[in-house]
């Protein structure tokens, strides 16, 4: 569960990548690799108005810090976000 408002989701969004966004949805989203869990949360899913090339940014929170990944090709998904937040770690 995040423990940041809505508010600082959407502050972070715009600093991070200069687009206003709105919440549409919440998503339980489990990543396993061979078996085992390596995250488990909630990712918010939000619209964003204003970016020249997405329309969705997928955000979680990570130790107080705001994780937002923009819902560009491969991106599609919450799940999809997550991977590619972990694959670029």
């Amino acid at each position: 569960m995040n423990h940041l408002p809505i508010a600082g989701f959407e502050q972070a969004i715009r600093v991070t990548h200069g687009a206003r966004a709105m919440l549409l949805r919440r998503e339980r989203v489990v990543e396993r690799f061979r078996g085992r869990t390596v995250w488990a949360g909630e990712v918010l899913v939000f619209a964003l108005e204003g970016h020249a090339t997405a329309r969705r940014c997928y955000a979680w929170e990570v130790d107080g810090k705001v994780m937002a990944v923009l819902g560009v090709p491969p991106v599609d998904s919450a799940a999809a976000a997550v991977r590619a937040s972990i694959v670029s770690s």
